[in-house]
């Protein structure tokens, strides 16, 4: 199995997180290695700086963390952040419009998207929110999103009832199509966590433990977080 540290984007998506902190989570990734750290689209432009001549890439986050926007800001959104210094874009699919059962809006929000990234030569995630839908319409977005031709499918954004399980993994896994890659993101805050995530079938994951995830420990008592 590769190095668990580049299976992780490093994050920091809190909203009252500071610049400092910020710059700390790069120091951190560079020392660490991890695949990416994930950060607010404000801070894309100050970590592709921090970045610069390491292998780290910058990700960012666009329709978040609701996914109600309308899709021509979103597509703003990610060429903006592409612009910036972004390689790494983790979209929130609409999830109100998947509720609704309006399967074409949520397709055309998504290929828009992709392909704007894609044409701009970055990577494209695609959080559909696992806790808010049922087994149904987490295979209906699995095939959705293989159609577009995301890079990833993802479960969570961290900011709603909760996160990555290993039975979601599973199931996106087993569902998507071969060159589309899951990551799991939301309550995994230690070693077996994502080690379970990754024998589940995950290729990233998105946490801000990833230092308490590498050196094997179990997180502080009354750890919380993405």
């Amino acid at each position: 199995m590769k190095n668990l540290a580049s299976y992780i984007d490093h994050t920091l998506l809190k909203p009252d997180c500071t610049e400092l902190q910020v710059v700390a989570l790069c120091n951190e990734a560079r020392e660490y290695q991890f695949a990416s750290v994930c950060v607010l689209p404000t801070y894309v432009a100050l970590c592709a700086n921090e970045l610069e001549g390491s292998e780290v890439a910058v990700c960012t986050v666009v329709g978040f963390p609701l996914g109600a926007n309308m899709t021509s800001v979103k597509v703003a959104e990610a060429i903006a952040a592409l612009d910036a210094g972004a390689s790494e874009i983790d979209m929130v699919a609409n999830i109100t419009a998947i509720k609704s059962g309006h399967l074409n809006l949520v397709f055309a929000d998504i290929q828009q998207v992709t392909q704007a990234v894609h044409q701009r030569g970055g990577i494209v995630k695609v959080i559909i929110e696992t806790c808010l839908l049922t087994d149904a319409e987490k295979i209906k977005l699995c095939h959705i999103v293989s159609q577009c031709g995301a890079n990833f499918i993802k479960t969570s954004t961290g900011f709603s009832t909760g996160g990555a399980t290993q039975h979601d993994v599973q199931l996106m896994h087993a569902n998507v199509t071969a060159g589309v890659l899951v990551k799991a993101s939301g309550s995994i805050r230690d070693y077996q966590t994502a080690q379970l995530m990754i024998a589940a079938g995950a290729s990233r994951l998105g946490t801000s433990s990833g230092i308490v995830i590498v050196q094997g420990a179990s997180p502080a008592a009354g750890t919380t977080g993405y």
